[in-house]
């Protein structure tokens, strides 16, 4: 495969940005096969936006002939007092996390599965985390605040400020090339990039993902412009109403959907076309929109900006966008269901729901 063509792998949506373009063409000019990592914090039931989208996005990687890591953080988890602090509780979530991405898309052969409570008995991972705190000031440490889901005024107790230190480390514990993570985890990510040398490390390219835009809709599209809406506007599986989650059956997707933020000629903050964006059109290499004869028929979709230029013209309604979606979805899920129906998948589930998920 060319470099072009691997380039143009890692730029597709869902990704937002990428700093810089320069050094990510030069990490694929210089090693055959580099590594890129995400990390995830097991805290409650996967949602389109950390299965679907997490899903299409690996892909993508593995296609590029980059190597990927999923980093299940559960300590992560328990310094940010997930499932109400019980860490045998966050990892049992962290093992429903392989399942459903497994369930979602991911082929987890082909991926490295690295868990935080492993590399915690590592002195030398340690050893690294202090290094990085040595150069990072208190009130820093604080900014980064929003990378665990909180705004600097929840941070209460020390051991808050020990999360983005460790997250600022992980990249070059585990030899990452490339830093894969969402965009509200850019505080930690450049906090990465600019302490490499400081570390004896060399910079990492960072490459941000979109979040999924929550059901209620944003103030504007959720993208770099916008990072310090995401947290509140995001597709969330610690607010239910926001989200549809990759459990969800048919009659749920259409209840959800069709109460979705979604005016007529509307596109900023439309959580409806993001999903055709970020998802159907990433799933599906064309789409058809059921339409009734008298404005226009069926419409066939192809790619993204067909869909939004009809909807902002008028010539699409939101009631047959919306069917569409639903159709779409439960098409998407119908096999995440089924992954779900039996086995460790269900035990695991059934865990997680009883679980208390905790913001």
């Amino acid at each position: 495969m060319d470099l072009e063509k691997r380039i143009e792998l890692v730029r597709r949506p869902p990704t937002e940005e990428i700093i810089t373009d320069e050094d990510l063409r030069n990490l694929l000019e210089t090693k055959q096969t580099p590594m890129a990592y995400d990390g995830f914090e097991p805290s409650g039931i996967l949602h389109l936006g950390s299965g679907i989208l997490r899903s299409i996005k690996i892909s993508d990687f593995l296609e590029a002939k980059i190597d990927f890591t999923l980093w299940i953080a559960d300590w992560f988890g328990y310094i940010n007092n997930k499932m109400g602090g019980d860490l045998e509780a966050i990892k049992k979530v962290g093992e429903y996390f392989v399942e459903g991405w497994k369930a979602c898309g991911v082929n987890i052969g082909k991926v490295k599965i690295l868990w935080t409570s492993d590399a915690v008995k590592d002195p030398s991972y340690w050893r690294g985390v202090i290094d990085v705190a040595k150069n990072v000031t208190v009130q820093r440490a604080i900014r980064a605040s929003p990378i665990m889901g909180r705004s600097e005024s929840d941070i209460k107790y020390t051991a808050q400020l020990l999360y983005p230190m460790m997250q600022a480390w992980d990249p070059f514990y585990m030899e990452a090339d490339i830093l894969q993570l969402g965009m509200d985890q850019r505080h930690a990510t450049i906090l990465s990039k600019e302490l490499a040398s400081k570390l004896g490390q060399t910079p990492r390219v960072c490459v941000h993902h979109h979040l999924l835009a929550g059901l209620q809709g944003t103030k504007g599209r959720m993208g770099q412009e916008t990072a310090t809406l995401q947290i509140e506007d995001k597709m969330s599986k610690s607010k239910p109403h926001t989200a549809v989650f990759i459990h969800d059956s048919g009659q749920e997707i259409e209840q959800k959907i069709n109460k979705a933020f979604c005016p007529e000629k509307i596109v900023e903050g439309n959580p409806i076309l993001e999903m055709w964006k970020y998802i159907i059109l990433r799933k599906f290499d064309s789409r058809t929109v059921e339409r009734p004869s008298k404005f226009g028929g069926d419409l066939e979709i192809q790619k993204y900006e067909e869909v939004e230029n009809a909807f902002r013209e008028g010539k699409l309604h939101p009631l047959d966008l919306k069917k569409g979606t639903i159709r779409a979805l439960d098409e998407i899920l119908a096999p995440v269901r089924k992954h779900f129906e039996k086995g460790r998948a269900k035990e695991l589930y059934e865990f997680v729901k009883s679980a208390q998920v905790t913001r």
